[in-house]
Formats: C-alpha cells, sequence, structure tokens
C-alpha cells in the first residue's frame, strides 16, 4: 500500500514538472525586436485539438457542386420518423451502392435569413461556391432491393430525406500545437490572407470550437494542418453600424483644453490632436487551424479565441 502510495506521489510530482516545464518555455519565448513581452499582448494561449468528431462535422463550401444522384430517401421506422441518427437503418436512393461501402451524408445548404453580416458578404460567398454541412456517415449493408439500406454509423446531426450520399473518404489529421506566447499586434507578413465569409450554423459571433469557411485555399498554399490568425482593424469597427457609433461618442473631459478628434468626428471647436483610426495597430483575435481544403477555400477552426472573433474578419497564413 506504501509502495503504491509512493508511485502515485512520483507520477504527480512528474507531471506538475513537466507542466510547469511547458509553461516556463512558453513564457521565456523571445519578444520579437520592437515588443515588450506582457501578459496583455502575448498572453500564453492554449489550444484545443481538434477531435474526430471536429474533422468530420466541419462542412465545406466549393465549387465543384456535390452530385445529387444519391440521396437519403427514408427509413426503417417511417413515415413516423423524419429524423436519423445512430445506429438507425435508412433507405438510400441511387445507384453504385456495394455492401460494406461508405459513404458521408452531406447537407446543400441554404440560409433561411438571408441577412448580410458584412457589407458583400453574399456576392463574396457565391464566387467561393456552394456551402455544405456534413452530418454523419453510412455502411451499405443490403442492395438487394431498389434501394440500398444503411446503417447509420456516425451522426454530427440528425439525417433527414433529402440529404446527399457521397463516398466516405479518410481525412488527415491535425498535428497537436503545444502552448505559445500568442502575438496580439503582429505586423503582416505578406503570407496567403483571405477572410472569414461564413461560419457554421450562419453564426456570427465565434469562440474555440467554432466552424469556419474562408475564400483562401490550396491554389495559395493552404493545407490541412496550416494555422493562421483571425485579425481585425479597428477601421472595420468604423464601418459597422453599430460599432462605429461608440467613436462617435465624446471620450474628452471637460477639464481637456484641447480635446481630441477622431476620425473627423470633433467634439470641440478647439485644434486638439487628430486621431486617425487607420493608424492604430491591427489586432489578432484568435488562432484557426485549417481541416479541410479546397482549390479556393479553407474550413477552419477556431482552436484559440482571445475575444469574440466575427465572420467578416481577416485571416492571415501563419
Amino acid at each position: 500500500m506504501k509502495k503504491t502510495g509512493l508511485l502515485l506521489l512520483l507520477c504527480l510530482a512528474m507531471s506538475v514538472a513537466a507542466t510547469a516545464q511547458q509553461t516556463d518555455s512558453s513564457s521565456d519565448q523571445a519578444a520579437p525586436q520592437g515588443t515588450l513581452v506582457t501578459t496583455g499582448g502575448f498572453p500564453v494561449e492554449r489550444v484545443q485539438t481538434p477531435t474526430s468528431a471536429d474533422l468530420y462535422c466541419g462542412g465545406f463550401v466549393s465549387k465543384d457542386l456535390v452530385p445529387n444522384a444519391n440521396f437519403v430517401a427514408s427509413g426503417l421506422e417511417s413515415p413516423n420518423t423524419t429524423k436519423f441518427a445512430n445506429n438507425d437503418l435508412i433507405f438510400l436512393a441511387g445507384s453504385g451502392y456495394q455492401t460494406g461501402q461508405q459513404y458521408e451524408i452531406v447537407r446543400e445548404l441554404r440560409d433561411p435569413n438571408r441577412y448580410e453580416l458584412f457589407a458583400g458578404q453574399h456576392t463574396m460567398l457565391k464566387s467561393m461556391g456552394q456551402p455544405y454541412s456534413e452530418l454523419g456517415r453510412v455502411r451499405i449493408v443490403d442492395v438487394r432491393s431498389k434501394m440500398a439500406v444503411g446503417h447509420v454509423e456516425f451522426t454530427c446531426e440528425p439525417l433527414v430525406p433529402g440529404d446527399l450520399a457521397i463516398p466516405f473518404v479518410e481525412k488527415p489529421s491535425v498535428a497537436f500545437h503545444q502552448p505559445l506566447r500568442f502575438d496580439r499586434f503582429m505586423p503582416s507578413n505578406g503570407k496567403a490572407s483571405g477572410r472569414i465569409v461564413l461560419a457554421k450554423d450562419f453564426d456570427l459571433l465565434l469562440g474555440t470550437g467554432a466552424k469556419i469557411y474562408m475564400n483562401v485555399g490550396a491554389n495559395q498554399g493552404v493545407k490541412v494542418g496550416d494555422y493562421l490568425r483571425a485579425v481585425r482593424t479597428y477601421q472595420a469597427d468604423l464601418r459597422d453600424p453599430v460599432d462605429s457609433l461608440s467613436f462617435k461618442a465624446s471620450t474628452n473631459e471637460d477639464t481637456q483644453k484641447m480635446p481630441a478628434s477622431i476620425e473627423g468626428h470633433m467634439f470641440t471647436k478647439t485644434k486638439g490632436p487628430a486621431i486617425h483610426v487607420a493608424d492604430l495597430p491591427r489586432r489578432a483575435m484568435g488562432e484557426i487551424v485549417v481541416i479541410n481544403v479546397t482549390p479556393t477555400t479553407a474550413t477552419g477552426m477556431l482552436v484559440f479565441a482571445f475575444e469574440d472573433v466575427h465572420v467578416g474578419d481577416q485571416v492571415e497564413l501563419e
């Protein structure tokens, strides 16, 4: 009993030492020239590694339309059941099915709200292609009738009649990212850049774990496992119909002899200093790992977020 207790204490000590060493290595990261490592400017990021469910439930945007010849037609308990999940038996219409084959079920998406989250979003998304959600995986167990019978092995969300079936393809795993200092004010590095044009479930405000779709892809050298950072300039806030109101509000004190002005919004007739929003440093909000690519688009997962990331924010390859 004593030996077991000593062994547990030893394992605990080793774990604490390893964690401390990892933390020390991240805190000892050298500061870039012209800056000083501080908690506010260089927080230590704790990255969430994508799971298998993240990889296979991410969705994608593609210019190549998914064929609609093979699709979910019904299920064993139809018509009383219209949504299907793990271990259900479903019927697949179409051709080319073989016993033992695996098929991925995807859904061609449309936004029922038709609301632009940033100016030009719909035009930009149309140029990227058609968005699809990835719903689950089915294994064919019977092909003796006009429709194939499939066993649902995994679902991200319920399958419904009309969802499309395409041959299943294994996806590459994403390597673990060690904790590092996150540079919130890093200038542009000139590498491939794009924009977050859409998010899974048509979300706007995004945090760690969110899936996003960007207008940069393999043609720009982006590949699965690459990391990008989400960045935003204060000019983007100036263009936002809500956030821009804060710029128009006075920040001055009655005791100031020469109050400042921001972007031409003068609060006083005195000749105070002018603050140009374009001169403010851009800020980084989070880090994204690529989990799927097409020639012109990429699906990413937000693995670290220091603040809310917005659809419309810029992304830059690290």
